[in-house]
Order: structure tokens, then sequence, then C-alpha cells
């Protein structure tokens, strides 16, 4: 079992490529608006994310993610399972 804060550091590395503005990247980090990533970069960084964790991530549990703190959650949930 991963904790939050390793959970956190993985997901940051992840972003990292796809972080094109360079951006500080937190919890309260927005996809869209701090990241202004549009959705096929949401698709490509969501099959990073799956591939890396082993993971299926629902379309309805990625229309409800929009900072970096809730996937997250969402990852730590997910990997749990």
């Amino acid at each position: 079992m991963t904790d939050r804060s390793e959970m956190f550091d993985r997901l940051k590395g992840l972003i990292e490529p796809f972080n094109k503005k360079g951006t500080e990247v937190g919890e309260a980090t927005t996809f869209a608006g701090d990241l202004e990533w549009d959705s096929l970069t949401v698709m490509d960084f969501v099959a990073d994310v799956e591939d890396s964790f082993d993971i299926i991530i629902s379309m309805n549990l990625q229309a409800e993610i929009e900072n970096v703190g809730q996937l997250v959650d969402a990852v730590t949930k997910l990997t749990a399972a």
C-alpha cells in the first residue's frame, strides 16, 4: 500500500512530461485550468496513469477528477481495490 505522499510524487512525475507550461504542481492544481490540458492530452495522460498503476479509470470517474488531489485519491482507491 502506497501512502498518499508517495502517490502524489509518482503522479507528479507522470504529469511532468505533459506540463508544457512548467506550472508548479500541487494538490489543488487543475488539469483544465492551471495546466491548460485539452482532451487529447488528458486521454494520453490517463493512458499513462492506467499503464503505470495497472488500473482502469472509468469515464465517469475521469469526469469527476478536476485537480491533482482528486486524482491522487482516485488512484489510491483504485490501487487498493
